[in-house]
């Protein structure tokens, strides 16, 4: 036992002495990670829907004072449900101007509806009809379609995000103008036949006045209107509402796609969870398996200073001298693993899962198919440069082929099955169960497991033979 400890306390020093090893193996996959979890966020989500995001300050005061039958709640209410019955559009509440002013500034946001203070009263103002018959009218109408303005909208857009601000502009249009338009055909539609309309038609038509000797002028007025209404049969113009103007049935609602903004995320870093569940384990992986390189240069400093004959020669066991060259690789990869799992739930919020204990074995397990596939490389390897392109190629290769790389739900079935000749998909298996499955399947656990450890074994076993046939 004695000479295996001394050889993986030796490698172990000098594993220490290399900053690069410590820079891949421990730093590099935190900040790959942290990138890619603020760069890619939601799309290592499966479960995620893209929606488009609407962002919204509403700071409406509500109906005036003078507001009777239609609408029963303010119009900026009428508005968001409009944005949120879509099943497309997630609508974000934010509560302040000044937060939506530093999200703007800061980028975090391309664009942020405000509906000021007097929103409801403007677009209760609104109208195809001048006075007599609409008191202070406003038309939102331009050749763009809503003047946004005048109905006290105000729109804060971030100039480095053009294209992204341009969409939502639309989407915010669209909605207006399914919001406005039938308030205002709804209110031009029941002026006609009234007293103020007649009396203004009268001026047009004198004959008019001969016709009040025949019919009542409320009669006349109303005939007039069901005559419209019937020669425009597919609409009710009474209704006030897009679905009610249309005829057709109004949008489920969705209230699931309402939410409050959320300015701080979880964990240290503040920038949400979910994401870090697929990102932290595919890297844990990905870079558990670089310790070929690690190995391997290992192995091949000691090939060309002469100390590999020199140990082979001592008077210890060929299976003490790989014990001793395994140990401390794989304790280098248990802290690594544990580390990067540790990393995630202190630093980006990611969750353990409902069974954090049973992340050990697959952790151990993945180091071991590691240590392996280092011992395979490291013995068939005889340079550096033979360890880097190899190695690097290898591990490249894996990660991609595996699922480590991208998302395996992206893969195409036949693929995911191909991925099962690398540990790395396995491994990818086990976390999946325990940190996105509320029920993880235990089987499925244990069985990855057994691969890893067999993955490891095999690839031992052929680096032993090797070491064996060169030192035969």
């Amino acid at each position: 036992m004695r000479p295996i400890l001394t050889l993986a306390a030796k490698d172990f020093r000098l594993m220490l002495r290399d900053p690069r090893a410590a820079v891949i193996l421990l730093i590099m996959p935190i900040l790959l990670v942290l990138i890619l979890g603020i760069t890619v966020g939601g799309a290592f989500d499966p479960n995620k829907k893209e929606q488009l995001r609407i962002s919204v300050v509403n700071l409406d005061a509500g109906l005036p004072a003078d507001a009777s039958g239609f609408p029963d709640r303010p119009w900026s209410e009428i508005l968001i449900e409009d944005f949120s019955g879509t099943a497309d559009i997630k609508v974000e509440m934010i509560p302040t101007r000044e937060e939506a002013e530093r999200l703007i500034q800061s980028g975090e946001r391309a664009v942020i509806i405000i509906l000021e203070a007097d929103f409801s009263e403007r677009i209760h103002r609104c109208s195809f009809v001048g006075e007599p018959f609409k008191l202070n009218p406003i038309n939102p109408l331009n050749r763009d379609g809503m003047n946004v303005g005048e109905v006290s909208v105000h729109i804060l857009r971030d100039p480095t995000q053009e294209v992204a601000a341009a969409v939502v502009e639309q989407v915010v249009q669209v909605a207006l103008m399914r919001v406005v338009i039938p308030w205002m055909i709804g209110q031009a539609f029941d002026m006609i036949g009234t007293d103020p309309f007649m009396d203004r038609m009268e001026k047009h038509m004198p004959a008019l006045r001969g016709a009040y000797l025949l019919l009542p002028k409320k009669t006349l007025g109303d005939g007039m209107q069901k005559g419209i209404s019937a020669f425009f049969s597919k609409y009710n113009f009474r209704g006030k509402t897009w679905a009610k103007l249309t005829n057709s049935d109004p949008p489920p609602p969705r209230t699931t796609n309402r939410s409050a903004y959320q300015s701080d995320g979880s964990g240290t870093i503040r920038r949400g969870a979910i994401r870090y569940q697929a990102l932290v384990p595919s890297y844990t992986v990905t870079f558990a398996f670089f310790l070929v390189l690690v190995m391997g240069w290992l192995f091949a400093s000691e090939r060309r200073f002469g100390t590999l004959v020199r140990l082979n020669a001592a008077p210890i066991a060929r299976w003490q001298l790989l014990i001793g060259k395994l140990l401390p690789c794989f304790a280098v990869s248990l802290m690594q693993g544990f580390g990067l799992l540790f990393a995630g739930n202190l630093l980006f919020g990611m969750s353990l899962g409902s069974q954090p204990l049973l992340l050990i074995p697959v952790v151990m397990g993945t180091s071991f198919a590691a240590v392996g596939l280092a011992m395979f490389v490291a013995a068939f390897a005889k340079t550096e440069q033979q360890v880097s392109v190899t190695g690097t190629l290898l591990v490249m290769v894996l990660a991609g082929l595996s699922g480590s790389l991208m998302p395996r739900y992206l893969m195409p079935e036949e693929m995911r099955r191909v991925s099962r000749v690398t540990p790395h998909a396995w491994s990818l298996d086990a976390y999946a169960q325990l940190l996105t499955n509320p029920d993880p399947q235990i089987a499925i656990v244990w069985t990855a497991c057994a691969a890893l450890c067999g993955f490891g074994t095999l690839f031992t076993l052929i680096a032993w033979w090797r070491m064996s046939v060169e030192t035969g």
